[in-house]
């Protein structure tokens, strides 16, 4: 699968925002670490160089499990704009760290409570790059 695609101040107020929380105890050691694994293997770039079909920070996606055919969307988010009523997903919680960076059609596998899943970005309804938005 081809690397990760992150703009720069994502990537500064993710590691940040993972610094924060962890210095409150708000995430925990597994989820911090996977995220900043998947943070330090993207390549960086400035906001205004993301690909339009790049899942990024505040990104609206539509996305499809692939084993149940369930599609949902949600708004990708940092910790404190949380709210799961209004679909809006922290990027600490698994299924966003596991689709940050990541294009609309690639497929990523997901470890849920039943075992192993595959998601696929179907779209990006909003995506603060392709919009001009370049520091949100």
């Amino acid at each position: 699968m081809a690397k990760l695609i992150l703009n720069k101040l994502d990537y500064l107020r993710i590691k940040k925002a993972i610094e924060s929380a962890r210095e409150v105890k708000s995430i925990n050691a597994a989820e911090s670490e996977s995220l900043i694994r998947e943070l330090d293997s993207a390549k960086i770039v400035e906001p205004e160089e993301v690909p339009f079909d790049v899942v990024t920070m505040n990104s609206i996606v539509k996305i499809s499990f692939l084993n149940t055919n369930k599609q949902i969307q949600f708004q990708m988010v940092y910790p404190k704009d949380a709210d799961f009523k209004k679909n809006k997903i922290s990027i600490f919680s698994p299924i966003a760290t596991a689709l940050i960076g990541y294009k609309v059609g690639d497929e990523v596998e997901w470890i849920v409570p039943a075992g192993l899943t595959k998601i696929r970005i179907d779209e990006i309804l909003y995506q603060p790059e392709a919009s001009g938005d370049f520091t949100l």
